[in-house]
């Protein structure tokens, strides 16, 4: 899905950077909406047999109601809603993992948390994410996959700020990765560009937020071999991008599936097209999307 400006009383990319000012400190939402199960067999008290998993990866923006006249209403999903699909995917018996979980599990022979894997991630860095999405998953013990942008969407225009970014990787043991400094679509960039985009900015996150930053998520879904070397160069384990399926330890790391979540999903269809992807056909190696 093509990031945007989320205006028309909604969200809108700002010129200034995200997260580099003080603002009143907002906490997040003291309750959900709706009940939330708690997930069974939290990596504390539960793990699996060992085996490679295969996992679906899910993406999420922004975390309210479409204002009337968004451009892109298919970016928001209301709190309540992505309450009620959580409870959904833990009585389907599934349990969110990160994708470094993953890469252990595929890799270092790691076992992962009972239940079936899934990857809940988010783009961008909306401030919504952190009010209304971290809470429902820390009442879970579920972690989630930020994609941060460092500039561009600004705390003033509905960002998260880098205080919130650290609650989320200290106290709820999220997983922090990227989209680049500013979600510029990477096709077509020159080399310099390019190592600005990945490596550049990923040494940025690792300074600011002390964590790996081990995966990159390509704005829009587009890559090239091109882009996935530059990736390569900076260290990065892999990349995600917008065709759907499920992730396997045999698939390429620099093209693993995801699904994009929409607000027409009711719970129940959300569960059922997860488990419809997971015969699809892994993305192109490499590929305009």
């Amino acid at each position: 899905m093509l990031f945007c400006a989320l205006a028309a009383g909604g969200f809108a990319i700002a010129a200034t950077g995200g997260g580099a000012h003080k603002r009143p400190e907002r906490r997040p939402a003291a309750t959900a909406p709706v009940t939330v199960a708690k997930a069974h067999g939290s990596i504390d008290r539960c793990l699996a047999p060992y085996r490679r998993e295969r996992a679906p990866i899910l993406e999420y923006h922004v975390i309210a109601p479409a204002p009337p006249g968004a451009p892109f209403p298919l970016l928001y999903v209301q709190p309540s809603l992505f309450a009620a699909q959580m409870h959904a995917l833990v009585v389907a018996g599934y349990h969110a993992v990160t994708l470094d979980q993953l890469w252990a599990n595929w890799h270092q022979h790691k076992r992962l948390p009972c239940g079936r894997p899934i990857v809940v991630s988010f783009d961008n860095g909306y401030e919504t994410q952190f009010q209304y999405a971290a809470p429902v998953l820390k009442r879970l013990g579920w972690p989630g996959v930020e994609n941060l942008q460092l500039t561009g969407l600004s705390w003033a225009n509905g960002g998260i700020s880098h205080h919130e970014i650290g609650e989320l990787v200290r106290d709820d043991h999220w997983e922090l990765d990227t989209q680049g400094y500013d979600h510029t679509g990477m096709v077509g960039l020159d080399a310099a560009a390019l190592r600005f985009q990945t490596a550049t900015t990923r040494r940025k996150i690792q300074r600011i937020f002390h964590v790996p930053v081990n995966w990159f998520c390509y704005p829009s879904g587009e890559y090239n071999p091109t882009v996935i070397a530059a990736l390569q160069t900076a260290g990065f384990r892999g990349s995600t991008t917008e065709y759907p399926g499920w992730a396997g330890p045999e698939d390429n790391p620099y093209a693993l599936p995801r699904m994009e979540v929409h607000p027409t999903q009711s719970p129940s269809q959300l569960v059922a097209d997860v488990a419809a992807m997971a015969p699809d056909r892994p993305p192109p190696d490499a590929g305009a999307h």
